[in-house]
């Protein structure tokens, strides 16, 4: 706990100035109730050509809320290091949940995985770059230890990954449904044009 004090204290003695000061509260924002990651997902979704990424991002999402929100921070009930250090002055409303993980990190991760995975090259890449300004705003703002943002990042990654694998095994199941009903008609029309 010491050595995670110490990192937010590293930052607020050395890192704070103005344009932080303005900039870490709106980069922050983006990732409030993961409202831009959900954004991109029902854009993804809008279309024909990204509409399989929309779902896996969106599965992703789905597997965040439940493992993070909903099963880990209740569970681990951590208190945020402004509680622990009154002392600091926020910049941001203080959030009301639990500090492990940190979940604007989670879902930024998952987001990241997902997109790795569904192969968007670029917008990985994208998405990579704004989840570490994330993870570094809450930090900056002292409302996550050290330790909640590596937590979100693991449990981000591993519900990317479980997002893609329900998308990937729904998909073969429905292919699977498809190919079985193909092939059921395709006997009905043997059988009947045998007896004519």
């Amino acid at each position: 706990m010491e050595i995670e004090f110490a990192i937010l204290d590293f930052i607020q003695e050395h890192m704070r100035n103005a344009v932080l000061d303005f900039l870490m509260p709106l980069i922050t924002k983006l990732g409030d109730a993961g409202i831009f990651w959900i954004l991109l997902a029902v854009v993804l979704l809008l279309f024909k050509k990204t509409r399989k990424t929309g779902l896996i991002l969106a599965a992703a999402l789905l597997m965040d809320l439940l493992l993070c929100n909903i099963l880990i921070k209740p569970l681990v009930a951590r208190a945020r290091p402004f509680e622990m250090n009154p002392s600091v002055s926020l910049l941001v409303k203080k959030p009301g949940d639990y500090s492990f993980p940190s979940g604007h990190t989670a879902a930024s991760f998952a987001s990241v995985t997902a997109l790795f995975l569904a192969k968007e090259k670029r917008l990985w890449k994208l998405a990579l770059l704004l989840a570490c300004l994330l993870a570094f705003s809450r930090l900056y703002l002292y409302v996550h230890f050290p330790t909640d943002i590596l937590g979100g990042i693991v449990f981000g990654i591993a519900a990317g990954i479980a997002g893609f694998m329900i998308v990937r095994i729904t998909e073969k199941q429905i292919n699977k449904n498809k190919i079985q009903k193909s092939s059921e008609i395709s006997s009905c029309f043997n059988d009947t044009s045998g007896g004519i």
